[in-house]
């Protein structure tokens, strides 16, 4: 994989880790929770109520609500406009039941 920061530059602060689900993220200083989900590599975190589809990121911008979490005992935030911050305890839906619809 290629060094995003020598790509533009960047010198940002140091890393941090999340626990998402118990299991810990690391995160870019000014990553939003999806894109520390993303860069680890997890595609869906959720599931849809009917049907068990899974869901993450898909508008990437807030307009849909696939990628809801839970930050820090917040539930329905949208991962996708939520900073994700050093301490922070993520839960997500249950892939296998899900909360929602879609």
């Amino acid at each position: 994989m290629r060094d995003p920061y020598r790509l533009v530059g960047a010198r940002p602060e140091p890393g941090f880790e999340i626990s998402v689900d118990g299991v810990p993220v690391p995160v870019v200083p000014g990553q939003t929770v999806g894109a520390a989900l993303h860069g680890a590599g997890v595609l869906s975190w959720r599931a849809t109520r009917f049907g068990g589809r899974p869901r993450g990121l898909f508008c990437g911008i807030g307009v849909c609500f696939d990628c809801l979490v839970t930050v820090n005992g917040t539930p329905s935030l949208r991962a996708c406009l939520t900073e994700a911050l050093p301490g922070d305890v993520v839960t997500t839906g249950d892939i296998s039941g899900g909360e929602g619809e879609g």
